[in-house]
């Protein structure tokens, strides 16, 4: 696919470096030709020029283009772009955008009348990853697949969980309630076999169903955490649009450093929401907070360090569910070895909602783990198609691709060596970056 990417910040650049990864002719433009600098070992055209430029679009072959995705800071310039875009030959838009309002469905068709296929909105999609993490504390990444009838959980894995030295083979029964479908251990990730082993502290991939979540639960030694006070540090957008998803029987406390930004905050949000101007790296000021008693701390500055360090705190007060924004990259692994909980990171959130139109076999959902260099993948088996031809121990899958489960005429199951996959069926793929493409041989 030919994919113009217009504005080289931090999504357009992150995601130009994935997208090479998958053999994709990638275009990068941008006003800054500072920001078009890469290493030689990336395939990247870059193209100094502005994105809502009709020359500047044209000298980037947007008459050709398979998608233009605009993900320059300003919305009305990546609808603009779009706009001219479309109008001038390319095939798909997506727009990166700030305001919650154009994400409405009644609004939607607005959009594409203008030719904006598609919207994402980062602070939105952040927010409900952290609304999701609040209503399963004791998992470390939740994502519901084929509607909910499928999830995918990452969990941490404790020294007293029943799973901690097992090897997978031991694991097996016919009537299989959950898959293992990868393991993210110091950093690197495995996609398991049967002699694999479960270690304490790996962060484990499970796929399972909804009833069955109470099990995994058990299986990797969680308890129940009941929810009812949160501190959240920040007042950022994202932090506002958490605030407007929590429920509002549970207490909040906002701590906003800016004194005139947290008065305007205090007029916007509702009465369960207690705004406090302070700074919440100050231990003293958490201490009068009563940190202690709080049930999740998530820590939502423009800072990804102050953020992780907040988060390290508020563990050492007992604080039992803590959330990070980490934006910067490099950190994420250091978040991870300090174990301070759920990282968010708009970057990568982003850029698994545009993946999911980056390939030719009809996936629904894509979604980039930040804890994994992975992606997974719902894919629609088609008749004829390798993949229903053989059961799927003789299918001789790369060894970095397993397939957790499927849907079948609208029921959920979970694939083991035994199961045979169907022509329709909706099949969850997990899989790492260098085998994302070779999904086309098995579905199609």
């Amino acid at each position: 696919m030919k994919i113009i990417i217009g504005g080289a910040g931090e999504v357009g650049t992150y995601l130009s470096k994935l997208l090479t990864e998958e053999d994709q002719d990638i275009i990068l433009m941008d006003t800054n030709d500072e920001k078009l600098n890469f290493p030689n070992s990336y395939e990247i055209m870059t193209v100094e020029g502005n994105p809502t430029s009709i020359h500047d679009l044209k000298v980037a072959g947007i008459k050709n283009a398979d998608m233009f995705i605009a993900v320059t800071p300003e919305e009305s310039t990546n609808l603009t772009a779009c706009m001219l875009a479309h109008n001038l030959g390319a095939k798909k838009t997506i727009a990166r955008v700030d305001n919650d309002e154009y994400l409405q469905a009644r609004n939607l068709e607005l959009f594409l009348n203008i030719g904006v296929d598609s919207l994402i909105c980062p602070e939105t999609l952040a927010a409900r990853e952290i609304i999701s993490a609040l209503k399963q504390p004791w998992i470390r990444q939740w994502w519901d697949i084929a509607q909910g009838k499928l999830i995918l959980l990452g969990a941490k894995i404790r020294m007293n969980a029943p799973l901690v030295n097992k090897y997978l083979h031991e694991l097996g029964s016919e009537n299989r309630i959950y898959h293992i479908v990868a393991i993210n251990r110091k950093h690197d990730t495995i996609i398991p076999s049967g002699s694999d082993q479960i270690l304490p502290g790996d962060l484990v991939y499970f796929m399972s169903t909804p009833e069955h979540i109470d099990t995994v639960k058990k299986l990797a030694g969680k308890e129940d955490i009941q929810i009812q006070k949160i501190t959240i540090m920040g007042g950022s957008r994202i932090a506002l649009r958490v605030c407007d998803r929590i429920p509002k029987n549970v207490s909040v406390k906002l701590i906003e450093i800016d004194k005139a930004k947290s008065y305007k905050i205090a007029e916007k949000v509702e009465s369960n929401i207690l705004v406090v101007n302070g700074d919440g790296r100050n231990t003293d000021l958490l201490i009068q907070e009563n940190i202690k008693n709080t049930d999740a701390f998530i820590a939502l500055t423009g800072n990804s360090e102050a953020n992780i360090l907040a988060c390290v705190a508020a563990k050492n007060f007992g604080v039992p569910k803590t959330i990070a924004e980490v934006e910067n990259l490099d950190y994420i692994q250091m978040a991870e070895k300090l174990d301070i909980g759920s990282i968010i990171n708009k970057k990568l959130i982003a850029s698994s909602h545009i993946y999911q139109f980056l390939l030719r076999a009809d996936v629904s959902t894509v979604k980039c783990l930040s804890f994994a260099n992975a992606e997974v993948a719902e894919l629609i088996a088609r008749p004829g198609s390798k993949v229903t031809k053989k059961l799927v121990k003789d299918l001789r899958l790369p060894k970095d691709m397993t397939l957790g489960g499927k849907i079948t005429d609208g029921k959920a199951e979970i694939i083991t060596g035994d199961t045979q996959i169907l022509p329709g069926d909706y099949v969850v793929v997990f899989c790492m970056n260098t085998s994302m493409r070779k999904l086309e041989d098995y579905f199609n």
